[in-house]
């Protein structure tokens, strides 16, 4: 059996310790593949396993930062998290299939400093993964019946998240378009992608949790607003890792310049540059495998034009507006409300 990460000896359930909450997802995840692997098919778990890190103590495992914002938005409103559990692994499989699929169409070797799934497996069987990821995350939907939600609630859920899925095809496509094109990208055009691409997802699973939570529309609002602004501020931190991070902290190359990777803090510096500071720009991702020399020359554009405060700035205030939504709730637990706001400020350095 595949060993899961440690879960507390006596966890107090009522602290909402979050150990317990990621435990208890991958519990449930896990169970989902016993079910339905069969020995012609366990090749095919296995890969879906080594993507997600299961089974391998050496593999930095995600934060699973998408079924914890599920689980403390069902229980800031409901006391009994745990009938939640079949969602929030929903969402942690339908995130983990676009990620195996943007690995293939990004050509991204690696991820958490282990080999992608294409790469270790080829693309064939990379793609059919994650195709299997998804239609798995979908049937974990369906045990949300079996707890007592009624037909109304899951089928509610199911159409948030049938539409976050095609948000995420949506913004993967902008993403891949822009790639394509040797132009840079407006910053609207930035956040049209990662909204789509980052925040639908966030948000469409924190708002799945209140739809099962409770049938207060204002509040399921507020907490869809909580998700989408958190969305936004995560990637635009996540965009600040990949330029002024380190390779420990976001597990990726050095620098998203290396690679080329359009993101806020270029897309702003390009708006904002002088003549010679765009050639420079453009000189740099129009070069294939840049030297250090140029790299540096790109990150000294990206500071004379007020780039990373310009991003840090960014981050900052969506990361206000997420606080200012979920304060504005009247849980039934502020304790959960508490632990959100420990992912919020733990997962955004800005």
């Amino acid at each position: 059996m595949t060993e899961l990460r440690g879960t507390p000896s006596g966890a107090n359930l009522l602290e909402l310790d979050l150990d317990v909450l990621i435990a208890a997802t991958d519990k449930a995840i896990l169970a989902l593949f016993a079910e339905w692997e069969e020995p012609i098919t366990a090749n095919m778990y296995d890969q879906i396993r080594y993507h997600m890190g299961y089974g391998d103590p050496t593999a930095r495992l995600g934060k699973r930062m998408r079924p914890l914002l599920g689980l403390l938005t069902y229980a800031s409103l409901s006391s009994d998290w745990e009938r939640a559990i079949p969602g929030a692994a929903a969402v942690e499989l339908g995130h983990n299939f676009s990620l195996v699929h943007d690995d293939i169409e990004d050509s991204d070797a690696e991820r958490r400093g282990r080999p992608t799934l294409w790469v270790r497996e080829g693309i064939p069987h990379a793609i059919n993964t994650g195709d299997a990821l998804f239609t798995i995350s979908r049937v974990a939907t369906h045990r949300l019946s079996a707890l007592g939600f009624s037909d109304a609630k899951v089928i509610r859920m199911m159409k948030i998240y049938d539409e976050t899925c095609l948000r995420l095809c949506e913004g993967q496509f902008i993403d891949i378009a822009a790639s394509q094109k040797n132009e840079m990208q407006s910053v609207e055009h930035y956040f049209e992608m990662i909204g789509r691409k980052t925040a639908a997802l966030i948000s469409g699973g924190v708002e799945s949790a209140a739809v099962l939570a409770t049938d207060d529309n204002e509040v399921i609002a507020r907490f869809r607003a909580f998700g989408w602004a958190l969305g936004l501020a995560f990637q635009i931190n996540d965009d600040l890792l990949g330029i002024w991070g380190n390779e420990a902290a976001t597990g990726k190359e050095p620098s998203d310049l290396a690679r080329h990777k359009k993101t806020l803090p270029v897309l702003y510096a390009a708006e904002h540059a002088n003549t010679e500071d765009r050639g420079t720009l453009d000189r740099l991702f129009s070069t294939p495998n840049p030297d250090a020399a140029l790299i540096a020359a790109g990150l000294a554009v990206l500071e004379r034009t007020g780039a990373e405060a310009y991003t840090r700035e960014q981050a900052a205030i969506w990361r206000e507006r997420a606080l200012k939504e979920i304060h504005s709730v009247k849980a039934m637990n502020p304790r959960a409300i508490e632990r959100l706001e420990e992912i919020l400020t733990r997962v955004i350095s800005a």
